[in-house]
């Protein structure tokens, strides 16, 4: 017979009261030993982590008897999950039409057409070669690779894991705080990673509820940097911010779309001093310019320098090095190995 349990050290409550633990029921997006939350009316400030329910311990035979039929019970409930959310991922991939799981969401010509009438973001043009060096020498190899024009789709619910889950609490803060539903123009799931493409007067704001909010406490911005699209692609210079919740182990990002002629956006020093140099570095390297910045200076290149050196118009070569007295050429004057 087994040794009764009362009174043991270390015992489960259950154990000891000899009554059948209670179960959480499970949270969409959560699974076993990971934090939850159920949005901001939790309030908490610690993650929870699920029980696991156990055999009552009545001896040998009826605890085996238990725990295969509490196994059989979990294996059941897994595969119900695990084909609830394949069902959820293959209707969310035939609903958004471009691309599969791991696609770079591209679009056909009629649906971009759509999307830009909608307002939404678009992000690249259709690229032939690997430079974009025309009636010259090929050096690279790559003149004849061809890419599709990159815009990022805007994915349809369900999104899969806690994403929906924190686009929903978002949505209700934002609702709370008096922050404009347009605020963010669209969300974008790929690859694993939920970006919030938002409009530059409300970063800040926004910025601050992630922060502070208890059921988003995204307490850090890991890094702000810069893309820039190329020419003949509205709103080409992009600054991206990824953002941290140590809390709840959880990432996102924030992408804000510029025109060239107007490289604006506000500066999220007073939300997160981190950002302070990677501001500064992309400034130096893109041109954009963040509005409320303590002091928006060169980082890399020298303060009387001309240009931003990682913007697609900038030139490729021809620059003379200094104290070297030598030129390097641009591509299509350098030497060929063909």
């Amino acid at each position: 017979m087994s040794e009764p349990t009362e009174g043991r050290p270390g015992g489960r409550p259950s154990e000891r009261s000899g009554q059948a633990p209670e179960v959480e029921p499970q949270v969409m997006g959560t699974t076993e030993g990971t934090p939850r939350t159920s949005g901001p009316d939790r309030g908490g400030s610690e993650p929870e982590v699920m029980a696991t329910a156990g055999p009552e311990t009545a001896g040998p035979a009826t605890a085996g008897v238990a725990a295969a039929e509490a196994g059989v019970t979990r294996t059941e409930t897994d595969d119900m999950r695990t084909e609830t959310d394949d069902t959820r991922r293959g209707a969310g991939a035939a609903e958004a039409g471009p691309g599969g799981e791991h696609s770079s969401a591209q679009m056909s010509s009629g649906q971009q057409a759509e999307h830009e009438a909608r307002g939404g973001i678009v992000a690249g043009r259709a690229r032939r070669g690997m430079f974009g060096v025309r009636d010259a020498g090929d050096t690279s190899g790559y003149g004849g690779l061809q890419l599709a024009a990159y815009v990022p789709a805007p994915s349809v619910r369900p999104y899969g894991g806690w994403f929906d889950e924190l686009v929903d609490a978002l949505a209700t803060i934002m609702a709370d705080r008096g922050v404009p539903a347009d605020a963010v123009q669209q969300v974008t799931v790929d690859r694993g990673e939920i970006t919030f493409y938002v409009r530059r007067e409300h970063l800040v704001p926004l910025c601050r509820l992630l922060r502070d909010d208890p059921a988003m406490r995204f307490e850090m911005c890991m890094s702000v940097s810069g893309v820039d699209y190329g020419t003949d692609v509205p709103q080409r210079l992009h600054a991206v911010y990824h953002l941290l919740s140590m809390t709840y182990r959880r990432r996102v990002r924030l992408e804000v779309a510029l025109a060239v002629d107007d490289p604006h956006v506000p500066s999220i020093v007073d939300v997160y001093p981190t950002a302070d140099w990677h501001e500064r570095e992309t400034w130096d390297m893109f041109g954009i310019v963040f509005d409320g910045h303590p002091a928006l200076t060169r980082i890399l290149m020298p303060d009387d320098w001309d240009g931003h050196p990682q913007r697609k118009d900038y030139p490729l070569g021809g620059i003379p090095v200094e104290y070297k007295g030598a030129e390097i050429p641009p591509p299509d004057q350098r030497r060929t190995y063909s």
